[in-house]
């Protein structure tokens, strides 16, 4: 996100710089064009006084970096002021005939700062001002007046709708960008809630029945605030980046998850994978584990094989369990309940990777986890 308004912002201080050099240009054509016309003007001292103020504020803006809305209403007022000088300057025939304005084409440039500054409104309403002064110079509009203004309008206007769209375009990422950060933390509370404390307050609860009396009224709270935490669990998806400054071995992890009733089945060698990866892969793995000893049944064995395919990492988790009913998986990831939606799909989605289920009533169930060992 700080990125996306480093780039917005550079954007601005782009189109800004860029009005700056146009005014210091616009100005020395001006300049040129007052040279070349003096000898026709009344008062030239009083253009070259005209050019010199519109320098030194020309400026002043530059390096103060002044964008307020006070220094952006001079801007177009002093512009305004230097077109109608030019009555004072150049004689009615000369101004009839289409004589050129002191400022000349440096008039568009406060048009051009008032269009980034304030949108389309500024453009229209700036480009609006410096008409009206044109009008006022020249007494009667004329061809040439006619297709300056409307170049002029046109130009600010477009200028106008761009910097509107793109302030409302980087609105939308900033808050795009705030929904997701908000989705990420929302996923990785679910799944901590799920991974420790709900799994806590099940087994109080079936412990509380199996042992009955005050146990049992200590099971149903247990229950009851297991439900509450579950509904406000949601299945929020972000993508996190992983830690790939470090590793880990899979395999050694993997085989901590061994048992009574767990076997692992892995290389003889160390499958190092960065840690982020590697560790959500694990937590995967023993949410699936998880799921066998809560519901495969008493008694259900699993087995757990690890394949390092090189550019992929593969563990298959198998029991011997009741299996699972068809449907079952989606009914619960309705009623909030997101062991397999979200600590078992969820981590290997956000990491780029695929979970395969099969199951078959009385015959178990095969979970096939299928990591890229690297972030493609």
């Amino acid at each position: 996100m700080a990125a996306l308004r480093s780039t917005m912002a550079g954007l601005e201080r782009g189109i800004w710089r860029g009005i700056d050099v146009f005014r210091l240009l616009a100005l020395c054509y001006a300049a040129s064009m007052v040279w070349m016309e003096q000898d026709v003007m009344t008062r030239p001292w009083l253009a070259w006084a005209v050019l010199l103020a519109l320098a030194a504020w020309s400026c002043w803006l530059a390096t103060r970096q002044d964008r307020s809305a006070p220094a952006l209403v001079v801007d177009v007022a002093l512009a305004c002021g230097a077109i109608l000088a030019t009555l004072a300057v150049h004689p009615p025939a000369e101004i009839a005939g289409g004589a050129t304005t002191i400022p000349s084409m440096y008039a568009a440039a406060p048009v051009a700062a008032s269009a980034v500054r304030w949108g389309l409104r500024g453009a229209l309403g700036s480009s609006g001002l410096v008409t009206v002064a044109n009008l006022g110079e020249v007494g009667r509009p004329t061809g040439a007046t006619i297709y300056n203004t409307l170049l002029l309008v046109v130009v600010a206007a477009c200028l106008g709708i761009c910097m509107e769209l793109a302030r409302r375009s980087q609105a939308a990422i900033d808050e795009g960008l705030r929904l997701q950060a908000e989705a990420a933390e929302r996923e990785r509370i679910a799944r901590v809630v799920h991974d420790g404390v709900l799994q806590t307050l099940a087994l109080i609860h079936r412990r509380g029945a199996q042992a009955g009396g005050e146990a049992a009224a200590l099971g149903a709270l247990a229950a009851e605030s297991e439900r509450d935490l579950r509904s406000l669990v949601t299945a929020a998806r972000p993508r996190e980046r992983p830690d790939t400054a470090t590793s880990i071995d899979v395999r050694a992890a993997l085989l901590t998850l061994a048992g009574p009733g767990v076997e692992v089945v892995a290389p003889a060698e160390a499958v190092p994978v960065p840690s982020q990866r590697g560790h959500e892969l694990v937590a995967a793995v023993a949410a699936c584990l998880d799921n066998v000893a809560r519901h495969a049944g008493p008694g259900a064995r699993a087995w757990v094989l690890l394949d390092d395919l090189g550019p992929a990492i593969e563990v298959t988790v198998r029991d011997d369990g009741c299996g699972i009913p068809p449907g079952r998986l989606d009914q619960a990831e309705r009623d909030g309940r997101l062991g397999v939606a979200s600590s078992v799909r969820g981590r290997l989605r956000d990491l780029g990777g695929e979970t395969t289920i099969r199951s078959t009533v009385g015959r178990g169930t095969t979970v096939r986890l299928c990591l890229p060992a690297q972030e493609e």
